[in-house]
């Protein structure tokens, strides 16, 4: 096997090609297949002009293969059954993005994937340009990868499943098409072992997925070509913007001679700020090419989110092509011992955090349902994410720029302890990475660091020493790469006076002590600190159940003993009194404890502002016990992006647009005895609003977020048995009105321990069925408090929907008020579903 070797990981120029994200808005006119990151716009031998682009790259989407295991070399991935003796490899046929991971990573019953992966297709080269370059450009794959040029290794071995990076295979490619009558074999090695020697560790609370889960790009570009174009704003208060553009250059053949730029920089109503043009030789590492001042510029903000536009033209080697850059204008200040100001006011930065992960793709989110979870984002009120905890696709950052969403991002050194050179090198060279692929994104305002990082448990010795020295290090090369932005960590209280920014941990009300201490534990971790931010807070809750009495078992937590996460509370059983693991787990308490803190932040003048702890829920290798198992359930979204009751509460403290929701959309049995008043607390951001209560009026109540719960939005409601409506109508200052509506069943029979298990079909659509398991007592009560786990099996030819991560969706699942769906497709034949749970007979359903 031949070896093509690559330059080393640490160079600036290692198989990182320019890759920024920009929009495909200014440039994108007459092809379909640019990519969504740089737009490489050229044509061989004459002149840009605008409204003319030749295509030069497009994603590699279709045509692929994927293997899950070992092959013994790339000459396995080509040879035909014949020539591997019997010994034939059954190939799969699949799109790209893909994971390994898409089915097994919420599986109740086994471990995630975690092991080796091939891909294979066949390419055809056609590269416009003379002597041009062709390059695969991937945009993150898990978690080490190698590519193989038919039987040629191509580059270096990419440690890291985050960041993006480049590979050039012009000359192995010309080898492979002479050998192979015009086609390109490519095969691509990936592998998501667990390696003590890489980030981030094992022992963090998500999954390391596998795969091609980032796209996956094919790109032409001259022989001499622009890799990276930076813009740097300084913006003044008095309201001068100075402006850079700096680029680097990819010239392998080390050509000399001069090449001519031009420079054309586009406001946000597409008016030209800028422009100039220059000649010079060829140039190594950035280069400043222009700098200028932009009066009375238009800022980004989350209310405004104004982008600036650069173009850089570059001619050379007979060919013309061109680079487009969004940038943004802005300042901000994290004030000693005080708020955050953006563009010279405060803001209370209002977040949550984010996994890139979906229901049924796991690591390989598309662009439509990463837009659609980031603009439920911004509609619940957002102004800040965090993206835990690695570098995530351009697209991210494409929205976060577009909605007007703050970001910390951070790289993946998450738990552990720290490790050897190899391990310090990742770390280093993913901070790079990120902050040469990213830095132009106005949105971005912290580079995180590191997460956990006092968490021990990879090597035999927790070296404390040394996770300070490699923390001081990419300390500094973040503010070497990059002086306009603040470094952070989360987490690790020994290296807090690191990082110009720094979070403890608070879990006030879920891992330790009560919910009502959590104003109290910023104050005092505020003192500690110069800048203090809060990530990471609130609970699990587990879909679709709910409490008429939530705080069950809390009357056992004691108070003042500490509100910070400690080893082993994250575990279902052991350790003191705590609500993750005597509370119940449902969705009204985990509202309350919201309600409680957002309540808290308003009357927080001094608070930077706080992240949620996530936006969705996700998988995790450390959770078998939960009620989904292997899923962390903290999200305000189901897996799937199903809102929970709780991402309502923080729609009414955070959004601006009016708002009303009558809690309990997902309750469709409440309980209690005949007579008896029952609260119904309704979540909005109007000015007043009204209930009425089977079509009688309940009486209008005026909002006062000081008010908990629900803002004074809260009702003590006489009930019938059977069904019962419920309406809201909410009333905002200026007149406007907006209404909610929910209707339920209220039980006043009493239950017992469940006796049996009824299965019935609740729904029948089209190659699909939805069965529901109930709990009943000997009396055929349905017991709406149970929370046992039952099993779900199916025999015959259908099979179930199953190992997506949801309530609705896992075999093995927890009931929710008595009660279990799950849906399954159906064939022709007959299938047979089973229904199993712990002391209680099983079920069975024909279906």
């Amino acid at each position: 096997m031949r070896n093509v070797p690559g330059s080393p990981m640490d160079s600036p120029h290692s198989h990182i090609f320019a890759q920024p994200a920009f929009t495909r808005r200014t440039l994108l006119k007459a092809s379909s297949a640019i990519l969504t990151g740089p737009l490489l716009r050229a044509r061989a031998g004459a002149p840009y002009s605008d409204g003319v682009a030749v295509s030069n790259s497009r994603r590699l989407l279709t045509g692929w293969e994927y293997y899950r295991g070992n092959l013994s070399g790339p000459w396995d991935a080509w040879r035909t059954s014949k020539q591997a003796a019997g010994n034939f490899i059954e190939w799969q046929k699949v799109q790209l993005p893909h994971c390994f991971n898409a089915l097994d990573a919420a599986d109740p019953d086994h471990a995630y994937y975690q092991g080796p992966g091939w891909y294979r297709t066949t390419l055809q080269i056609n590269n416009p340009y003379p002597n041009g370059r062709t390059l695969i450009h991937f945009e993150g794959a898990g978690q080490k990868m190698q590519l193989f040029v038919h039987l040629d290794r191509v580059g270096e071995e990419h440690i890291g499943g985050y960041d993006e990076f480049t590979v050039d295979i012009t000359d192995a490619a010309a080898r492979a098409t002479a050998e192979n009558k015009g086609k390109v074999p490519i095969a691509i090695f990936c592998d998501n072992s667990r390696d003590l020697e890489m980030i981030p560790s094992s022992q963090s609370d998500f999954c390391l997925y596998g795969g091609l889960y980032r796209h996956v790009n094919l790109v032409y570009v001259p022989s001499l070509s622009l890799e990276r174009v930076h813009v740097f704003s300084d913006v003044q208060p008095a309201g001068t913007a100075n402006v850079s553009v700096h680029a680097r250059l990819y010239n392998p053949g080390s050509l000399t001679d001069s090449v001519d730029y031009s420079i054309r920089v586009t406001g946000p109503d597409a008016g030209v700020v800028h422009s100039s043009s220059g000649r010079a030789t060829p140039w190594k590492a950035d280069r400043e090419l222009l700098s200028f001042a932009v009066d009375n510029p238009q800022l980004w903000s989350p209310g405004s989110p104004s982008v600036y536009n650069c173009e850089v033209t570059l001619n050379a080697a007979s060919t013309t092509m061109s680079v487009g850059e969004r940038f943004g204008l802005r300042h901000f200040e994290f004030v000693d011992h005080g708020p955050f100001k953006l563009n010279g006011e405060r803001l209370l930065l209002r977040g949550t955090c984010r996994h890139q992960d979906w229901a049924g793709c796991a690591g390989a989110v598309s662009e439509d349902l990463t837009r659609k979870e980031f603009q439920a984002m911004k509609d619940m009120g957002a102004n800040f994410v965090r993206l835990g905890h690695y570098q995530q696709s351009p697209e991210v950052l494409d929205a976060c720029d577009e909605l007007g969403i703050l970001v910390w991002e951070e790289i993946p050194w998450c738990r552990g302890g720290v490790g050897g050179e190899r391990y310090k090198h990742q770390a280093r060279t993913m901070l790079r990475n990120m902050i040469d692929q990213h830095r132009n994104h106005p949105s971005i305002i912290l580079w995180g660091l590191g997460n956990e990082n006092d968490w021990p448990g990879d090597f035999p010795t927790f070296d404390q020493a040394g996770v300070r020295q490699l923390m001081t290090q990419l300390n500094a090369l973040a503010h070497e790469l990059d002086p306009s932005r603040k470094t952070v960590i989360r987490r690790c209280d020994f290296a807090k006076d690191i990082p110009d920014v720094y979070s403890p941990s608070i879990w006030a009300g879920w891992y330790r002590g009560l919910y009502t201490e959590y104003k109290s534990s910023c104050e005092d971790e505020f003192k500690k600190v110069k800048h203090f931010i809060h990530a990471e807070w609130g609970g699990d809750s587990h879909a679709g159940r709910h409490s008429e009495n939530p705080n069950t078992g809390i009357s056992k937590i004691a108070a003042g003993q500490g509100t910070d996460e400690r080893s082993g509370d994250y575990l279902a059983s052991g350790g003191q009194a705590r609500a993750s693991r005597d509370g119940d787990w449902s969705e009204t308490y985990v509202s309350e404890l919201f309600d409680w803190y957002l309540k808290e932040q308003e009357t927080m003048p001094w608070l930077t502002g706080s992240l949620q702890w996530a936006f969705k829920d996700f998988p995790t290798p450390l959770r078998p016990e939960n009620p989904v198992p292997r899923v962390n359930q903290k999200g305000l979204l189901e897996r799937d992006a199903t809102p929970k009751e709780g991402y309502f509460v923080f729609q009414s403290y955070w959004a601006e647009k009016p708002m009303v929701h009558i809690y309990g959309h997902t309750w469709p049995i409440r309980w209690g005895r005949a007579g008896e008043r029952r609260w119904v607390h309704v979540y909005s951001n109007c000015d007043s609003v009204e209930l009425f209560a089977n079509g009688s009026s309940c009486g209008t109540k005026k909002r006062n977020s000081q008010d908990f719960p629900a803002a004074g939005l809260r009702w003590e409601v006489p009930f019938h048995e059977g069904e019962n409506q419920l309406r809201a109508v909410g009333r905002s200052k200026s007149g406007s009105s907006v209404t909610d509506e929910i209707s339920f069943q209220y039980q006043v029979q009493t239950w017992g321990k469940p006796a049996r298990i009824e299965v019935r079909e609740v729904a029948r659509n089209s190659g699909s069925v939805t069965i529901e398991a109930r709990l009943l007592d000997n009396s055929g009560v349905l017991c709406l408090d149970n929370r046992q786990r039952v099993s779900f099996r199916i025999a015959g030819s259908g099979n179930l929907i199953d190992n997506l991560g949801t309530p609705k969706t896992s075999r093995v699942v927890e009931v929710y008020n008595g009660r279990a769906l799950i849906s399954a497709r159906t064939f022709p034949g007959e299938s047979i579903i089973s229904v199993q749970s712990e002391g209680v007979p099983g079920a069975f359903l024909k279906v």
